[in-house]
């Protein structure tokens, strides 16, 4: 890429698709922020090739490919300005090391498996450097294909964090075999994600959170669709527990996810509705949530953050 010495990427080998960020540190208001520059997304569904514990022949072949696309606009890219991260199918996977060979060999950078934890906290620092506020204690939900990160954050200090093993993807292929939805799978989904969030509900709750924040693109997706399909109370922004029901019911009505007619839902999110939307309704129960703002920033961008103060460090 054209002055490439002067960006940074991060690239997000993810459960459900791999995600790349380009992007450029810049003054705004006396302030170092990122601009981006370019975002790509690859919908390489790997966790649906999670067969049994190992990635299976397809699902390679399409992380392969997706990071041999990113690879052409890392060309020029030096070595220390670039970073990617496999998160929760790469860490399940018995063939981990197979799969990596050959991604590393196509991206032209190396790849680390990070913990879940980590991934917490590169989610909140994406999100604190982009909302900056010192005062305000907030809760962080990042529901992604096979993992859903909690943070409970200050600042820019995290004061708690947590990686629980339920994803939309996961959730999709466990609850809502071949795309159908009924009200007993719906419901079993979304029992099992309060089951996993009443572990560490107290903890949460003691913490004294003030605002919610959903930072993972099944996020973004849901307040994309309740907004456009004005399924919130007073066509308000953001996502509610109100507009979570409605559009559950919608779900149930068409009774699979390729009969849904709604506005601003993505056919590629399609398979990821059903799974995301019982885990968000858990999260909403079982931390007492009431409303939601979606944030693009999260791992990404946290990532971006990480390499711009380690190069700012050694200058």
């Amino acid at each position: 890429m054209k002055g490439s010495a002067s960006l940074f990427a991060a690239v997000d080998l993810g459960s459900n698709a791999f995600r790349m960020t380009i992007g450029q540190q810049v003054v705004c208001n006396r302030r170092l922020v990122i601009r981006k520059v370019k975002s790509l997304r690859e919908p390489v569904r790997l966790a649906e090739g999670l067969q049994g514990d190992a990635l299976d022949a397809l699902a390679l072949e399409r992380g392969w490919q997706a990071l041999a696309r990113f690879g052409k606009h890392l060309s020029g890219f030096r070595e220390g300005s670039v970073r990617a991260v496999a998160t929760s199918a790469v860490r399940q996977a018995r063939n981990a090391a197979v799969f990596l060979e050959g991604a590393e060999a196509r991206l032209g950078f190396p790849i680390d498996v990070i913990s879940g934890q980590e991934e917490a906290q590169l989610v909140y620092s994406g999100i604190a450097h982009t909302m900056p506020c010192e005062k305000t204690t907030r809760l962080v939900v990042d529901i992604g294909g096979g993992s859903t990160e909690l943070i409970v954050g200050r600042g820019k200090q995290p004061i708690f964090s947590e990686s629980l093993t339920i994803g939309s993807g996961t959730f999709g292929k466990r609850f809502f075999a071949g795309g159908r939805v009924d009200s007993r799978s719906l419901q079993l989904a979304e029992q099992s994600a309060c089951l996993e969030f009443s572990r560490v509900a107290r903890e949460i709750g003691a913490h004294g959170w003030h605002a919610a924040i959903g930072s993972s693109g099944t996020a973004r997706m849901l307040a994309r669709v309740l907004k456009a399909n004005g399924l919130n109370d007073g066509g308000r922004d953001g996502i509610t527990y109100a507009g979570l029901l409605r559009l559950s019911l919608s779900l149930l009505e068409a009774g699979h996810v390729k009969r849904v007619k709604l506005c601003g839902l993505q056919e590629h999110r399609l398979g990821m509705l059903p799974g995301g939307l019982a885990i968000m309704l858990a999260a909403f129960k079982a931390f007492g949530i009431e409303d939601m703002t979606p944030s693009e920033p999260g791992l990404r961008f946290g990532l971006l953050h990480s390499l711009m103060d380690t190069g700012s460090a050694r200058h």
